[in-house]
């Protein structure tokens, strides 16, 4: 949605501050904090051109720099979005390195549209030669790790076949055909204070009269 059909004020009503970057279409992220939001940006925080899409929004929240992302989907490996999504994630990174140091409580999360390894697709022989799993992707988050970032629902959860988006077709989250691309990279002062990470795959299911999203929450709790 456009940013100024959010309803910031109904969340307010409930206690929560929020920041949204939306563009009344397709694309759009948000933030909601209950312990204070402060530094917003909507966009990179570069000083750079804009962004062509609304993918990404800053925030500081009771002393965490998180940024929330919609990373481009690519379409296919010879698909332009895709040469998109790869500089978006160099962007990203380089974004990173000019807010935050990685001894900082940061969070980095949302939809990546990437399976960091083949542990995270139902079935590598079907996904082969597509986006989300190809090596060049792969090599982003590779990057954000290097910096200094964690994948926190790894540290917790070893095995295959957790996913947190099914497709809507083909009864495939009823099948188990699914892909983890909704990911919570966090500093190590994060990782190492969250006692609970878990994909509500419930709110997958939801009620048949009110479809829900394709994606199911990723959630963690912290030690504060």
């Amino acid at each position: 949605m456009a940013d100024e059909a959010f309803p910031a004020m109904a969340f307010e009503a409930l206690g929560y501050e929020s920041l949204h970057h939306g563009e009344g279409r397709w694309n759009g992220v948000a933030i909601l904090s209950r312990v204070g939001l402060t530094e917003p940006i909507g966009g990179f925080g570069d000083g750079e051109d804009p962004d062509v899409d609304a993918r990404i929004a800053w925030a500081t929240c009771d002393g965490v720099r998180i940024a929330t992302c919609y990373v481009p989907n690519g379409r296919s490996l010879d698909d332009d979005h895709y040469q998109y999504k790869l500089g978006w994630l160099d962007r990203l990174a380089a974004d990173l390195d000019g807010q935050c140091e990685p001894a900082d409580d940061v969070v980095v999360c949302g939809d990546f549209n990437i399976a960091p390894d083949d542990r995270d697709v139902w079935s590598t022989a079907k996904l082969e030669g597509q986006t989300h799993v190809s090596a060049a992707e792969r090599e982003r988050l590779a990057t954000l790790e290097a910096w200094g970032l964690v994948d926190v629902f790894r540290e917790h959860h070893e095995d295959a076949g957790l996913y947190s988006w099914w497709d809507y077709r083909g009864g495939a989250f009823h099948k188990r055909q699914g892909m983890r691309i909704d990911l919570l990279m966090t500093s190590r002062s994060i990782a190492d204070a969250t006692d609970l990470v878990v994909v509500d795959r419930n709110e997958r299911k939801g009620p048949k009269d009110d479809p829900p999203s394709d994606h199911a929450p990723v959630l963690i709790e912290l030690r504060r």
